[in-house]
């Protein structure tokens, strides 16, 4: 839960200091450049959302790894017979 909040935060801190910005500044326009990073930033957070809490899920986090190909080292003897 600590990871939804501070995604959350971390996510729509930008879009806030811009609009105090926009207090303290008037000709600070919303159609520009800066706002729309900014936005981008906060919805962000909604789409990776539900992502955040399925890889919580014991089930779908062992799908996950199921998922990452493996490579399977060959064992090999510890010690050899060794003839001489």
């Amino acid at each position: 839960m600590l990871l939804v909040c501070a995604f959350y935060a971390g996510a729509w801190l930008p879009v806030n200091i811009y609009y105090t910005l926009g207090i303290f500044d008037p000709e600070l326009s919303l159609v520009d450049a800066r706002y729309y990073v900014c936005m981008f930033v906060a919805f962000s957070y909604i789409s990776a959302n539900p992502f955040i809490y399925a890889t919580k899920f014991d089930v779908v986090r062992k799908v996950l790894i199921d998922m990452i190909p493996r490579r399977n080292q060959p064992v090999q003897p510890a010690g050899g017979t060794g003839a001489a």
